[in-house]
């Protein structure tokens, strides 16, 4: 394939709940770069299908899939996966993604975490630099590793285009001194972004988390 394949607009906006989990329309439309108005047109569609549905939580509101609505979005991204012969090339990605995910979940723990004799699950001050050095060095890392994963991923499906760059901008702000984004929630900061690729790959190959 000479040029990356681009997904439609119907299956990125279904897609995108599903990477977020819960989002409003604006924050629907701004994951894949959608016009907004085409957003909301396309979210009252699926509403009315029966694929997504609002709702609140602790004062924040969005709009969330449904089952028959995560049903869809597995068949529509099958089928993309197929129409676009990518099964091979996704799946040799997610294989290299596999081994650093566990780097990635300690390293937020402890830049969360700071644990002591006396408390195994203390809060991290960040007033021992050698730690916090240590896991600034593991999302460097990881900031390579994720770099080369959404190059190949890029390669074949535009819409894993970013992640990358994402995180490096998360990773930037931590070092600016911003030390939450490392794990903030509802905000691209490091964790958000691995996870929402995670659940990218795992979603387009057909995969059940955890197994």
């Amino acid at each position: 394939m000479s040029t990356p394949a681009d997904s439609s607009a119907e299956l990125l906006t279904l897609h995108a709940i599903r990477l977020k989990g819960m989002a409003d329309d604006a924050e629907v439309a701004a994951r894949f770069g959608l016009d907004l108005t085409l957003a909301r047109e396309l979210l009252l569609d699926f509403q009315a299908f029966g694929w997504i549905t609002r709702v609140e939580f602790v004062g924040t509101a969005g709009w969330t899939l449904t089952e028959s609505g995560r049903s869809e979005n597995e068949r529509q991204l099958a089928h993309e996966l197929a129409a676009t012969n990518s099964n091979s090339s996704i799946h040799d990605a997610y294989l290299s993604f596999l081994p650093h995910n566990d780097r990635l979940l300690r390293a937020c723990t402890d830049w969360q975490l700071r644990p002591s004799g006396a408390d195994p699950l203390a809060v991290n001050e960040h007033t021992d630099n050698e730690w916090d050095q240590r896991v600034l060095t593991t999302l460097s890392a990881l900031r390579e590793e994720i770099r080369t994963i959404c190059q190949e991923l890029g390669h074949r499906l535009a819409r894993f285009r970013g992640y990358d760059d994402r995180f490096t901008a998360a990773l930037a702000r931590v070092e600016q001194g911003e030390l939450t984004w490392v794990a903030r929630p509802r905000v691209d900061s490091c964790h958000t972004v691995w996870m929402e690729l995670h659940e990218d790959l795992i979603a387009t190959l057909g995969i059940r988390r955890g197994s």
